[in-house]
C-alpha cells in the first residue's frame, strides 16, 4: 500500500518499543500495576486481571464491580484468538411487561431498573484460571491496597462527584457517605480512599484461600464467594428493599436477584473477523457493536485510500459517511443472537457492500439508512435530541462524563497489553459507575445501569427480554496482519469507539503513523444515529470535530452538508494500543485526558 503521512503525524511522547512486554491502559497507575505484574514473571493474563482490578478502584466514575466487559486475548499456548463474553443478561425479572407497568417507556437510564447481572468478577475469575498462571490474591493484591490506602483522585472524579452531588444528598445518601466526604465534593489531587470495596474484595480471598493452596481451587472458591455467597446476598437485599430514585423521576426497586447471580457465568467464543488487505479484523459479536467497525470497512474497501490526507475533506467524509450506513445496520439488525437472527455474513458479504456503496455521494446524508435483508431486522427507532446534554448529565445517566460534542472524558476504561511470549490482551471494562446507581453499603460500590440499551418494544433486536444481554458499545479490537496476531487496541466512547477505533487503524494502515501518531492525529466523530443510551437521542447530519482539523477542511465538509462542531484541540477519544512483530513488543496511549500512559521494555 502507498504511503501518506500527514504533516501533523507527530507524538506527544515516545512510541514504546521493546522485547519483554508493553502494558497501555486509560490510568497510569493501572499500567504500572499491570506492568509490574509480567515483571514478577506474569504474563499476559495475569496482568490483565491485575490491571482491571485496579481501574475498578482508580477510575470509578468510569467502571466498577457491577460492571460489564468483553475481552479478546490470544493465547499463544492454544494459537487462537478466543472473545470473551464478560456481558452479563437482563434478569429474569426484566419483562417488558412488568416495565411497562411501571408506567415507563424507555429503561431508565440510572437506577436499579437499569442493572444487568454484573459481569466483571467472573470474567477475570475465568481469564485467570483458564489463561493465567497466578493466584487470586497476586492479581487483587494492588487492587485491595489502592482501596484500602487511597490513590489520587483525577480531576474528572472530582467533575463527575459535582454533577451528581444533589443526587446523592437528596436520594443516595449511601453514594453521599462515600464521595462526598464532609459533605464536600473532594479535590483534585485528594488521596481517596474506599475501604468497604477493600474490604470486599479481601473477603472474597479469605474465603478463596480457605479451601488451601491450590491455584484453581482458589480461583473457584472466590467465584462462588461472589456469584453465590455473601456478595450476590448482598446486592439481592439491596434490589429487593431499596426503592431507589432514577431517571423516570420515581423511586424504583431493582429486580436483578442472587439467583440471577448464580445462573450466570461468562462465555467463550470465536471472534466475528473481516479481511481488508493484510489484516484480519477480529470483533466481538452482534450482542457488541463491533461489528460496526468491520461493516465500515467493509464500506471503504471500495475506495482508495493510501493517497488521501488523514485529516483532508475526502478521507474524512467517506468515514463519517460510511460510519453513517453501518451505524444504522446496528440499529436495525444487532442484538442477542441467543435470541434473534443477526445476518452478520450478509452484511459484511461483498455483493451487500457494494450495494451499500452507492448511497455514499458527494453530499453529507441526513437520513438514516439501514439496510433492508428479508426475514430479519426492525424497524429503527428514532428520537430526536431534544433534552440538554446539561440535563442529562446532572440526572446520571446514559455516559454521564462523556460530551456529546467531542469532550475529552470517558464513560469507560481500556488496556491492551502483550507479553514476552507474545500473548495478547485487550479490554475494554465499564459500567457500575459511581453515578449510574447507589453504592451498595456492605459492598462498596453500586450496579451498573447497561439494561438502558434495551428497548421497550416488541418485536426488535434490541427488546427488552429476561435472559438476554444488552447491545453493549464495549469494543476491544484485535487484529491479525499476515496470518499473524499484531495489534490489540481500543478507546472509551460508547458509540463514539468504533469510530475513534477505525481512525486509528486506517491512519496507521493507509498513511504509514505509527500507533502513537495514529493515536495522537486529529479525530472527529458523528452523532448522526440514535445514542445507544438514555434518552436515546439522534442528531442527524452532525459531526464534532478537534479543532487541530484544518480550517480548509471543516470550510469543506461544511460545504458538503455537514453539521460541524469544533471542539477542543484534543477532545477526541482516549485510545491505547499494542503490538508485537516478531520479537518487538510496542505500545501507545492517548495524552488526551492527561492519564492514560503505556509502559514496557
Amino acid at each position: 500500500m502507498a504511503r501518506f503521512v500527514s504533516p501533523l503525524a507527530f507524538t506527544t511522547r515516545p512510541e514504546i518499543d521493546g522485547t519483554f512486554g508493553v502494558v497501555a491502559s486509560t490510568h497510569w497507575i493501572a499500567t504500572a500495576v499491570g506492568m509490574g505484574i509480567l515483571e514478577r514473571g506474569g504474563n499476559a493474563f495475569d496482568a490483565a486481571v491485575a490491571t482491571a482490578f485496579t481501574l475498578q478502584v482508580v477510575e470509578p466514575h468510569l467502571n466498577g464491580p457491577g460492571g460489564d466487559v468483553p475481552v479478546i486475548l490470544h493465547d499463544v499456548r492454544r494459537g487462537k484468538t478466543e472473545v470473551i463474553c464478560g456481558q452479563g443478561p437482563a434478569p429474569a425479572g426484566a419483562s417488558i411487561a412488568h416495565y411497562k407497568s411501571l408506567g415507563l417507556d424507555m429503561v431508565p437510564g440510572t437506577g436499579l431498573l437499569a442493572a444487568c447481572v454484573p459481569g466483571t468478577f467472573e470474567t477475570w475469575m475465568l481469564l485467570l484460571r483458564d489463561h493465567g498462571t497466578m493466584r487470586p490474591a497476586d492479581v487483587l493484591a494492588a487492587a485491595i491496597g489502592y482501596a484500602r490506602d487511597g490513590y489520587p483522585l483525577v480531576e474528572r472524579i472530582c467533575a463527575t462527584i459535582n454533577t451528581v452531588k444533589q443526587q446523592f444528598i437528596e436520594h443516595w445518601t449511601t453514594s453521599a457517605d462515600l464521595y462526598l466526604p464532609g459533605g464536600n465534593v473532594p479535590k483534585p489531587g485528594t488521596m481517596f480512599r474506599n475501604p468497604v470495596m477493600a474490604e470486599t474484595y479481601a473477603r472474597i480471598l479469605r474465603v478463596a484461600e480457605s479451601v488451601g493452596g491450590n491455584r484453581e481451587a482458589q480461583i473457584e472458591a472466590a467465584r462462588r464467594a461472589w456469584s453465590q455467597g455473601f456478595v450476590a446476598e448482598a446486592i439481592d437485599k439491596f434490589c429487593r428493599t431499596q426503592e431507589v430514585m432514577d431517571t423516570s423521576g420515581r423511586r424504583n426497586r431493582g429486580v436483578l436477584n442472587a439467583d440471577d447471580m448464580a445462573r450466570w457465568r461468562p462465555t467463550v467464543e470465536a471472534p466475528t473477523t473481516y479481511d481488508y488487505g493484510r489484516y484480519t479484523v477480529c470483533k466481538c459479536g452482534p450482542w457488541n457493536q463491533g461489528p460496526v467497525m468491520l461493516q465500515q470497512l467493509a464500506l471503504l474497501k471500495g475506495y482508495d485510500l493510501d493517497g488521501m490526507d488523514p485529516t483532508g475533506p475526502d478521507f474524512i467524509h467517506l468515514l463519517v459517511e460510511a460510519s453513517k450506513l453501518a451505524y444504522a445496520d446496528r440499529e436495525a439488525f444487532y442484538g442477542d443472537p441467543d435470541f434473534v437472527p443477526v445476518p452478520m455474513s450478509t452484511l459484511l458479504s461483498d455483493a451487500y457492500n457494494a450495494d451499500r456503496r452507492k448511497l455514499i455521494g458527494d453530499a453529507a446524508s441526513m437520513e438514516l439508512r439501514p439496510g433492508k435483508i428479508d426475514g430479519y431486522g426492525g424497524v429503527v427507532q428514532m428520537r430526536r435530541a431534544d433534552a440538554s446534554r446539561a440535563a442529562v448529565q446532572a440526572s446520571g445517566a446514559g455516559e454521564p462524563t462523556v460530551g456529546r460534542l467531542g469532550e475529552a472524558r470517558g464513560d469507560t476504561v481500556h488496556f491492551d497489553i502483550v507479553d514476552r511470549d507474545g500473548n495478547m490482551v485487550t479490554s475494554t471494562p465499564s459500567g457500575g459507575w459511581l453515578q449510574s446507581s447507589p453504592v451498595i453499603p456492605d459492598l462498596g460500590f453500586p450496579l451498573g445501569s447497561r439494561a438502558q440499551m434495551f428497548w421497550l418494544e416488541e418485536g426488535l433486536p434490541g427488546s427488552l427480554a429476561p435472559g438476554k444481554r444488552p447491545r453493549t458499545t464495549l469494543t476491544p479490537t484485535l487484529a491479525h496482519r499476515d496470518g499473524e496476531p499484531y495489534m490489540a487496541w481500543g478507546s472509551p466512547g460508547g458509540d463514539q469507539q468504533d469510530q475513534w477505533i477505525t481512525q486509528f487503524f486506517l491512519r496507521h494502515v493507509h498513511c504509514g503513523m505509527n500507533m502513537q501518531q495514529a493515536i495522537d492525529a486529529p479525530a472527529w466523530h458523528s452523532e448522526h444515529f440514535p445514542i445507544s443510551f438514555w434518552p436515546r437521542t439522534s442528531r442527524p447530519g452532525v459531526m464534532a470535530v478537534e479543532n487541530r482539523v484544518p480550517k480548509a477542511t471543516i470550510d469543506e465538509l461544511r460545504r458538503r452538508g455537514h453539521i460541524v462542531e469544533v471542539g477542543d484541540d484534543w477532545s477526541e477519544g482516549r485510545l491505547t494500543a499494542a503490538s508485537r512483530d516478531g520479537v518487538r513488543r510496542r505500545a501507545a496511549a492517548n495524552p488526551r485526558g492527561m492519564q492514560g500512559y503505556a509502559a514496557g521494555r
